[in-house]
Parts: structure tokens; sequence; C-alpha cells
């Protein structure tokens, strides 16, 4: 008997020679329960690779946030100056919808955040303190929106009790969230400023159950080892709250069942020598459930209503980049994928989630979307 082992780092056996080297009876007996602990050990993955889906156009070295809903993936991709839209199903490339600024310094680049709104519309941040938004139906951009800010739009969340897309400005002195009606013509409903936020914004979320807009703040006040995550009311268009929390400096943030709220620690937390960790919160009290230490440094973080799975692009966890899985409804930590370079966005829809990796990772060249699954 002998053992190969593939791309991916899954074991395959592979029965060379056995009928000269030991009695059928043993032969059967081993290879049956060989099958056996490989077959349970399978079982226990996470989530295992099923798929990479190549891009079009130059190679994948800068990109950002994943979307993914109503059977479209969407991914800002900068390498390309486009937002590039994937068939969650079939996992065919549908389109590359281009105009957007591309790779550029200073803050002035994009794509970068995206959402998808009601179904018919990805919108997305770009530079020059622009949001895009392109109509699903047409693959093209219908209208743009300026937050009035000097640097880029970053990351986006929907509202759609109120008709609201949140857009943050985490680059602008000081960071600022801009209200923006989801119908047209697209009016900047209220600009709300940050200024206790001193090193950007990252993920914004909205809470359908207490109907409060989440938003994370790597550093509050010039202090590293304080973060926050920001309680805005849409309909008040104002703060209204701040949870603090400590050696965190929170990047990705989701909505999970049972008033949770996952906050993913950020790889800058990792640079600054805390530790990689991630951490459940009541949302409504900010009262910490539970740490995860087995998974931290992640960029964007999701939430699959449909698989009760929390996903997360924990790109500078200890080790190596991972895809790392949590169980919502039990609070517990699945296990970690080794993921690829790069990869700090991810989007999971039905149980399968996407992960982006840079150009120069050992199965994608020239980059890729890698599709997990159970």
């Amino acid at each position: 008997m002998s053992f190969s082992q593939p791309p991916e780092g899954r074991l395959f056996i592979n029965p060379v020679n056995m009928s000269e080297t030991m009695p059928k009876i043993l032969r059967c007996g081993l290879f049956t329960l060989c099958l056996a602990v490989f077959a349970s050990a399978y079982a226990n993955q996470p989530a295992r690779l099923v798929d990479r889906i190549t891009l079009p156009g130059s190679p994948l070295k800068s990109f950002d946030i994943g979307f993914a809903s109503h059977g479209v993936y969407a991914l800002a991709d900068r390498s390309n100056a486009s937002v590039d839209l994937i068939d969650t199903h079939t996992r065919r490339i549908l389109a590359q919808v281009g105009g957007f600024a591309g790779a550029k310094p200073g803050d002035q680049g994009g794509p970068n955040g995206v959402t998808i709104v009601d179904g018919r519309q990805i919108w997305a941040g770009d530079g020059n303190s622009s949001v895009k938004i392109i109509d699903l139906k047409t693959r093209r951009i219908v209208a743009s929106v300026s937050t009035g800010g000097l640097k880029r739009v970053d990351e986006l969340g929907y509202d759609p009790r109120d008709h609201l897309v949140i857009a943050a400005n985490n680059a602008d002195q000081p960071p600022f969230v801009t209200l923006i009606s989801s119908r047209a013509p697209y009016a900047v409903a209220s600009r709300i400023e940050l200024p206790r936020a001193t090193d950007g914004l990252e993920q914004p979320v909205w809470d359908p159950r207490s109907g409060m807009i989440f938003l994370a703040i790597p550093v509050l006040d010039g202090e590293p080892a304080k973060g926050g995550i920001a309680v805005i009311d849409p309909r008040q268009h104002k703060l209204v709250g701040m949870h603090e929390v400590s050696q965190c400096m929170p990047g990705g943030l989701a909505v999970g069942p049972a008033n949770q709220l996952l906050v993913g620690c950020s790889d800058d937390a990792v640079s600054a020598g805390f530790p990689a960790h991630s951490l459940l919160l009541d949302a409504i009290s900010g009262k910490m459930i539970r740490t995860f230490p087995q998974v931290g440094g992640s960029d964007e973080v999701w939430y699959d209503g449909r698989s009760g799975r929390y996903a997360l692009a924990a790109v500078a966890n200890p080790g190596g980049p991972v895809l790392g899985m949590i169980d919502a409804r039990h609070e517990r930590w699945l296990g970690n994928v080794p993921s690829g370079k790069s990869a700090h966005s991810v989007a999971s829809v039905d149980g399968a989630v996407f992960v982006p990796v840079g150009a120069g990772d050992k199965a994608c060249p020239r980059g890729c979307v890698k599709v997990f699954d159970r």
C-alpha cells in the first residue's frame, strides 16, 4: 500500500502491488480500515476545495471585498478596474463590469467594497469619493454618487428596511459614513462623521432585529489596543452607541442568529502584536459571548444563514492564510482550511464559500476565486 499527497492536502490511498505483499484477508481488512479512517477525517473537515475560477484579463494582483446574493458573486477587482460577476450555481463568469479607478496609490483606487441591492443592482465603492451603481440585468454602470470626500469610498452595507446604502469613507479625516437612498435618483440622506476613529473604518452591516447599523472601527482615540463597533441608527441618522473591544482592531463584521455579532480581529492587530483571535458579541449590549483563539488576523467575515456558519478570511492567521469556519448556532469553532495568497475577502451563499486569492498563489499562478463547500 502506498500513499500520495495531491494538491490542497487531501490524502489518497493507492493500492499498488498489495497482492504481492500481504494475504487477501489482511489486505481487505487494512484497506477497509484505512478508507474508514480517511472518510471520517474527510467528513470532519469544515470545508473542502471544490472549484477554482480563473478570471479573464490581467492577473489578480489587487482586489478587495466580495459579496454573494441572489445567485451572483461580485468581486472588487482592482487589477482589471472592474467588478467581476460569477454565477454562484454554475460558477460561470457572467461579466467584468469596467469603469472603475483600478489600483491607484493614495487611497484613490477602486473598486473596494461591494454590496447587492434587492437582487437588481450592485453598488461598489470607488476612488475619488464615489459610489458606482451597476444594473445587474444590463451589467452596466447606470449611476455614480459622490459622498463629498477627498479619498476613496471603501466598504459598503445595505439596509433594506429603510432603503439605504451605507458607504464608509475610511481614509478621509475625519472618517465618515454616508447614508444614500437606494432608490433613484440616489440622494444622499445624511453624512455621519466619526472623529474618534483614528485609523479608518471597516466593514458595516445592518441588523434586521434591532434595525441598527454596526460598523467596525479598528482604533479609537489613537489607542491601538482600543477598538470599537459603532452603533448607528439609520432613522435618526446618528451615532447612538459604541461597543468597545480590546486588542482586536476590528476588521470584519457579520450579524448572525440570536443577536450575535462576529468580529474579525484584523491583520493589523496581528502586526501590532495582539493575539490572533475572533470575538462573538451580543449585538445589543456589546457584551462578550465567546472568544475564538483558533482563528484571527481577518479582514472580511461573513454569515451564511442557510448553512448557519460564519466564514472568516483570516489572511494573517499564524502559519498562513486560512478560511476559518465557525458554527453560529452552537457557538463553536469548526476548523481552518488553508486558503491562499492574499486571501483577505470571503462571501458565502447556500453553503458555498467564495475566496479570491492573489496572483502568485501556488495553485492559481494568475490568481483565482477558490470555491469551498462541505
